[in-house]
This record gives structure tokens, C-alpha cells and sequence, in this order.
């Protein structure tokens, strides 16, 4: 059975990346950052989420020499010109916190708009594998920003992000399935995993 490291810790983000490779990948035994030996972790401090993604996956690679996927992804808001963006787990500072990241992005919409509250998650995933070209793609999920928290489900801003593709609910409402199907992450590693799957046969 072929091996491929998802290099990520997020225990939510980890499952929902293991859950759609799965789908395409049905043959390879997933592992995350906690099942090989520890090893430096690069600092993410690529300005584009395909930046900070390709130096997480070649870091995997050269620290295990497992074939490794990596993501970055971020919320990037219209009426804040496209921020947080590639800040957007940091945003509200160290240590990190979805509550107080959701917080402070909240209280700086406060004043706009509900027409003007438009907002994407973008998410890069690259690939890095022993003598094959690096892959990276990229998934996007339109949709617009709130003005409370709701839901339970998901992680990072999904409390108070409303899909184009799913009108309504907050993606923190979403079913595992629904969601999967509609973001940025998932359509991202739909696009690759065929890739993937071609280069681990």
C-alpha cells in the first residue's frame, strides 16, 4: 500500500483532506505531522497560498522522503481588499484563535454593508514527491461574510462564511458532505488527487 503525508496537525483539517483523498485515493494509507518523526516545521511566510503550500510539502518530503501534500488556505475579504488572506489563521494575533480571529473580523465589518460583504476562501494544495515534478492547484468557494456566528461544525472562519453554491446556512451548518462538495479544499483536492493517484500507481 502506498503512503502519502498530509502535512498538517489540524485534527479537523487533517479529517476533512483525509475523507475526500479517500474518495479517490481508496488504495493509500493517509498519514498526518503526528505519525512520523517530529521535524522543524518551515515558518509560512510566503506571500500567496501556493507559496506557503509548496514549502510545506517540500519540507515534508525532505524531512520523511514520504510523498506529501500540503495546503494553505484563507478567507480574503472584499471590503478589507482581500485580507486576511494568507494571515487569515493569524489574524487576530498569537496564539491562534478561531474565536478571536472571527471576532476581530466581525467588529472590522461592523460598518459595512450587507452588499458589500463578499468574500472567497481560496486553498492551495501542492504535491512533492521523490523524482516527480512538484503539482500544485488551487480551489476557491465564493460567498459572503455575516454579521453573527452560527454553527458548530467546520473550523477557522466557517462560523460566519455563507456559500454562494449553498445560500442559507453558514458552512459551519453544512453536513460533512455538503460541505466537502462545495469548498475550497475539497475541490482543490479533487483537481489534484487524480494526480496523485497517477504518480503513486
Amino acid at each position: 500500500m502506498s503512503q502519502v503525508l498530509l502535512a498538517s496537525r489540524n485534527p479537523k483539517k487533517l479529517a476533512e483532506m483525509q475523507r475526500i483523498l479517500r474518495e479517490h485515493l481508496p488504495s493509500v494509507e493517509v498519514l498526518g505531522l503526528d505519525d512520523v518523526p517530529a521535524y522543524d516545521e518551515p515558518v509560512e511566510d510566503k506571500p500567496t497560498f501556493e507559496g506557503n503550500a509548496l514549502l510545506k510539502a517540500r519540507a515534508a518530503l525532505a524531512h520523511t522522503e514520504l510523498p506529501s501534500l500540503a495546503d494553505d488556505s484563507g478567507l480574503c475579504v472584499d471590503a478589507l481588499n482581500g485580507m486576511p488572506g494568507v494571515l487569515s489563521a493569524r489574524w487576530s494575533g498569537t496564539p491562534k484563535s478561531d474565536e478571536r480571529n472571527n471576532a476581530l473580523l466581525l467588529a472590522q465589518l461592523e460598518d459595512v454593508p450587507d452588499e458589500r460583504r463578499g468574500a472567497h476562501f481560496t486553498c492551495a494544495v501542492a504535491f512533492c514527491a521523490p523524482g516527480h515534478d512538484e503539482l500544485v492547484v488551487e480551489g476557491r468557494m465564493d460567498g459572503r461574510i455575516i454579521r453573527e456566528t452560527r454553527g458548530t461544525g467546520g473550523f477557522g472562519y466557517d462560523v460566519v462564511f455563507v456559500a454562494d453554491d449553498h445560500p442559507g446556512p453558514t458552512t459551519a451548518e453544512l453536513s460533512v458532505e455538503d460541505k466537502d462538495a462545495i469548498s475550497h479544499r475539497g475541490r482543490a483536492l479533487r483537481a489534484i488527487a487524480p494526480q496523485v493517484a497517477a504518480l503513486l500507481r
